[in-house]
């Protein structure tokens, strides 16, 4: 059996890495950075939010 350690991993792709500024934040986003399941009620709450405060909203679920 082999141990994985850091000498043997493989930095992240660059294509992997993004900010999420390439692309327009939507509720479904919100919803999954607060770290809740996605439903009805929070994808409504988080087109409210998004709506109020553009993509900034982003900023205050965020740890």
């Amino acid at each position: 059996m082999t141990d994985t350690t850091d000498s043997d991993s493989k930095p992240t792709p660059d294509e992997l890495l993004h900010t999420g500024a390439e692309h327009p934040v939507d509720p479904e986003d919100l919803v999954m950075a607060s770290g809740r399941d996605v439903t009805k009620k929070r994808l409504a709450q988080a087109k409210k939010d998004l709506e109020e405060h553009g993509a900034a909203a982003v900023e205050k679920v965020l740890p």
